[in-house]
């Protein structure tokens, strides 16, 4: 996942005392996103900094998100 690869590469820099301003800068993100991480490394190290998964459940079943699927394969032409 891209977003944990960013945050463990923030984990590498936090290791050689770089400031968050010059993290932010580096890895293209905010100052205060890396102020988060680094409160959150700091309280649990590189594996609090690990995706957990989504962050909610999909709001389809699965068996109307075939049928949306289906729909979508007739394409535009069929639904006007």
């Amino acid at each position: 996942m891209f977003r944990e690869r960013i945050r463990l590469e923030a984990a590498e820099l936090f290791g050689q005392g770089l400031s968050s301003a010059v993290i932010a800068r580096r890895l293209r993100v905010s100052v205060r996103s890396v102020q988060r991480w680094w409160k959150t490394y700091n309280a649990g190290g590189r594996q609090a900094l690990r995706s957990r998964g989504p962050a909610s459940l999909p709001k389809l079943s699965d068996r109307l998100f075939a049928a949306l699927e289906e729909e979508l394969d007739k394409g535009a032409v069929a639904h006007g």
